[in-house]
């Protein structure tokens, strides 16, 4: 089941190191040279000490470590000429050897590979203890046994001259002698087993590095200092992938646990009949699709799933962000669908990526519209939300035969979808059960409703005539006990799209009680925090459904004495009536309204869209001096953050999430002498 284009692959040691960096994953830099001169010209390009190898070779042939100097580089060099005519130069990583033992696209075992050595006892010379290493049983020639018989060939010879040895020399007791640079098992090493020791962030890099390359069973080298923690913190990478990797190591370590490396490789060989489809789930809608589709990750993920996610944060492969940027149209989504290790593919699917190139896949089977409200109009012909609705529809109209369609009960633009959505139709609805609701479920449809019991709120699941309740809102912590309406509602959806996908109800509720609305899980969507004092919400609440949603969870934070402090923007290219009435919204909910600029105004001049909301706000009832209006995001953030008083509410509506949230975890006490004025 090899792919041999695999094989070649990683057989180029160059062509691999490039693969892997343009993958993100950590490879060293290097160059590929033919003559000695050119090896001279580019090697001061790289920083030493340097690796010297074959471009094409295998088990340590002709591989020179620690080259620093023209000297050194000249005898490395015509060691890797004789066996071939390519040679690579690249740096030199720090770190121990590890072999990582890829299967079917999981990590099966690591073992700590250690070069050869002999230790001296100050009566025996160097060739003597090696006669007396190759009485072990465990040593054969070549691949015979478990281990490989110590050899001092030229390359042995260097390396002992390196320690101001030879073979006649008699090492001091205790003195551990270097037969080798490289840690092949194949020219002597020895290896011992560490599986269990390693962090799960480097088994994530060994399996992407295989995925990579495209192959089913291989060999990872990976060089760390210290295996047990994060490559991103230590330092280290990767320097090859073998495609035949020997099993000795795992099967019969020097020390350590023997792995069963067999049996992954014969049940990879031999696997159950399955689909050759990942399930792939579409979320669209005006608002909550980031919180949704990041609700559905975690049940998933809880449900022992490889997750691909898109969202307008980035792309995520389960809770590692691959890539940053807004990823919600069709490029990212085949990013995902590409990515052989994903499972499910959970798509954050956005009106402007279906405009502009349609979906990045030809069916899904989980198509959900949340709500379609007014948004975006006036962009790319799109003037109407009856033209917005259609946009947003082709998502239920790619639904797979015998798949599902999700939609908002309570909405009446997605309910009218239901005529030409395709699979099983799905309803949620945060409303008591209507009579059309009622014989829906009486035929034996899907449908997850709100149902209120006294001080309860249940969500509930009804499929094939039996009810479940799934959870209640007060174990699933985004929904602040039922006072954040709208992620109730979020999480109504994400249950529906895991129900049709036949998810339990205790692993769906288990999936939503760990998820929450902090940065980490939901970045820029309801992320709360206290900083002395003061409550600060970082919401991206940014259309006027948005805002009076949040609005509403905001008057269960009322309290007398309390104010409420907004930084909004718009973005440039909607309607003056659109930047007014999120003015005028605004000043209905906040005390004091803090307008800035967005990065990119879109066509506007710079100042054009603080005054149209400003506009707006007076309109709304505002007074103007309780109406501030500051260029630039980040200086807005602190304004608002300086204008509040310990109780006070302050809600940013961020652009740049990342930056807003480092200014609002930074922000401390305001001292008496500071103002405001410099950001007017």
């Amino acid at each position: 089941m090899t792919s041999h284009i695999a094989v070649e692959t990683a057989g180029n040691k160059q062509l691999t190191r490039q693969l892997l960096r343009d993958a993100a994953l950590p490879a060293p830099r290097g160059i590929v040279v033919r003559t000695l001169a050119d090896a001279k010209a580019q090697a001061p390009r790289l920083t030493a000490p340097l690796v010297v190898k074959p471009l094409n070779a295998n088990h340590g042939r002709g591989v020179t470590l620690n080259v620093s100097n023209a000297t050194d580089l000249e005898a490395a060099f015509a060691a890797a000429r004789l066996h071939g005519p390519r040679v690579i130069i690249e740096e030199q990583i720090a770190g121990d050897d590890h072999r990582f033992l890829v299967v079917g696209g999981k990590v099966v075992a690591v073992a700590r590979r250690l070069p050869a050595t002999v230790t001296g006892d100050g009566i025996t010379d160097v060739d003597a203890l090696v006669l007396r290493a190759n009485k072990d049983p465990r040593r054969g020639v070549g691949h015979e046994n478990v281990l490989t018989r110590l050899v001092i060939d030229d390359a042995a010879a260097a390396v002992l001259a390196a320690q101001g040895l030879t073979r006649a020399s008699v090492p001091a007791e205790g003195q551990v002698v270097r037969l080798r640079d490289t840690a092949n098992l194949s020219t002597g090493g020895t290896a011992e087993d560490c599986t269990d020791r390693v962090h799960p962030d480097n088994i994530f890099v060994a399996e992407q590095a295989a995925a990579a390359i495209g192959l089913d069973v291989a060999g990872i080298d990976f060089l760390s200092p210290d295996i047990s923690r994060t490559v991103d913190q230590t330092g280290g990478g990767i320097v090859e992938i073998n495609a035949a990797p020997g099993l000795r190591m795992h099967l019969a370590p020097s020390s350590g646990q023997a792995r069963d490396v067999a049996g992954p490789i014969v049940d990879h060989l031999f696997p159950r009949a399955r689909d050759s489809r990942i399930p792939v789930i579409a979320i669209t809608g005006t608002n909550g699709k980031s919180t949704t589709a990041r609700m559905v990750a975690r049940i998933f993920r809880d449900a022992g799933m490889t997750v691909g996610l898109t969202s307008t944060s980035g792309v995520y492969i389960n809770d590692r962000l691959i890539r940053s940027a807004d990823a919600s149209g069709p490029k990212s989504a085949r990013m995902v669908l590409a990515n052989p290790t994903v499972d499910v593919a959970v798509l954050e699917t956005a009106r402007g990526g279906i405009l502009r190139e349609g979906l990045g896949f030809d069916r899904c089977d989980v198509g959900c519209v949340l709500n379609v409200t007014e948004d975006h109009l006036g962009i790319k012909g799109i003037d109407t939300v009856d033209d917005l609705a259609n946009v947003k529809s082709v998502v239920v109209e790619a639904v797979k035969r015998r798949g599902v369609s999700v939609l908002n009960a309570d909405d009446r633009k997605p309910r009218r979808m239901q005529r030409h959505a395709r699979g099983r139709i799905c309803w949620f609805s945060m409303r008591p059960i209507s009579e059309e609701l009622a014989r829906h479920i009486e035929a034996g449809g899907l449908a997850v409703v709100r149902e209120q019991r006294g001080e309860m709120e249940n969500l509930v699941l009804y499929r094939d005539g039996e009810r479940h309740v799934v959870t209640t809102t007060n174990d699933i912590p985004s929904t602040q006990s039922g006072a954040a309406a709208f992620n109730t509602e979020n999480a109504l959806a994400a249950t529906a799209i895991a129900a049709a996908l036949a998810i339990a109800p205790d692993v769906i509720a288990r999936g939503l009680a760990n998820f929450t609305t902090s940065y980490a899980d939901s970045p820029g969507r309801l992320n709360i925090v206290e900083r002395h004092g003061i409550t600060v919400i970082v919401d991206y609440a940014h259309n006027p459904a948005a805002v009076t949603a949040l609005g509403r969870y905001l008057a269960t934070l009322r309290r007398p004495g309390r104010r409420f402090i907004g930084t909004y923007s718009v973005p440039g290219d909607r309607r003056d009536e659109d930047l007014i009435g999120m003015g005028k919204l605004a000043a209905s909910l906040f005390d004091e309204l803090v307008f800035r600029e967005t990065p990119d105004g879109r066509g506007r001049p710079r100042g054009e869209i603080n005054a149209l909301m400003s506009n707006g706000a007076i309109e709304g009832g505002l007074s103007e001096d309780r109406i501030h209006r500051v260029v630039e995001e980040g200086a807005a953030t602190l304004f608002a953050l300086r204008l509040a008083r310990p109780g006070d509410v302050v809600v940013i509506s961020p652009t740049q999430i990342d930056m807003v949230w480092q200014l609002v975890n930074d922000f401390g006490p305001v001292e008496p002498a500071e103002t405001n004025a410099a950001y007017e």
